[in-house]
């Protein structure tokens, strides 16, 4: 009989072990190749998988920022994950309502795996569960901090161009500005003790398992 995979996540799976299945009372998609999946397989798989998405989701998503807790920081006098839990302290102190809590504790969760695009990376992460408002401001709060930090006009640079000034009378536009000024830029303190992450969790997973607002 194969035996299956140990808990323990230090233990290197051998070949011929599985790795466990959420529910004991799951089966196992047994064909190594999804071509050989009969359908009995797939109805099983779908059913199995929807139960799994929804338990599992949100634990991961934390899980994901928690793999940076203790990452060395380049420069910055906290590191990228205290700098999102310290953006989701400062939204949770001001009231802010739980969908923007947790748009600003994944807000820059690809910001150093994925830096090119890290807007759009949390954008993708969290859209199915939060605001219009929320994504729209993750997809452009680079470009906002950027033209924000650098300056709205340089005359060295006489090429300069404000690339957030093509969305100004846009209906999210000030909520991106806002953000980037009071839960971005300045959300690199040491000298403020942050919310624990285990204080967000109840909070991601009530965010996770609703539906986001329309607006």
């Amino acid at each position: 009989m194969t035996a299956e995979k140990k808990t323990n996540s230090s233990v290197h799976r051998k070949a011929g072990e599985r790795d466990a299945l959420l529910n004991s009372d799951w089966r196992y998609i047994k064909p190594c190749n999804m071509d050989d999946y009969s359908r009995e397989d797939w109805a099983d798989m779908n059913r199995q998988r929807a139960t799994y998405m929804g338990e599992q989701r949100a634990k991961q998503a934390l899980e994901m920022l928690m793999a940076s807790r203790n990452a060395p920081t380049f420069g910055y006098l906290i590191n990228n994950y205290e700098h999102c839990l310290q953006t989701a302290t400062m939204l949770y102190q001001d009231g802010r309502d739980e969908d923007t809590i947790v748009t600003g504790l994944f807000h820059d969760l690809g910001f150093i795996v994925c830096p090119e695009a890290h807007g759009r990376f949390a954008a993708d992460l969290i859209r199915p569960f939060v605001s219009k408002k929320n994504i729209w401001m993750l997809e452009h709060h680079e470009i906002f901090q950027r033209i924000h930090l650098h300056g709205y006009y340089q005359p060295e640079n006489p090429e300069f161009i404000n690339e957030r000034e093509q969305w100004r009378g846009h209906p999210y536009f000030d909520w991106t500005a806002e953000f980037i000024e009071r839960y971005d830029i300045v959300a690199i303190n040491p000298d403020i003790e942050n919310l624990p992450i285990e204080f967000f969790e109840p909070i991601v997973r009530r965010v996770f398992s609703g539906s986001p607002s329309t607006t």
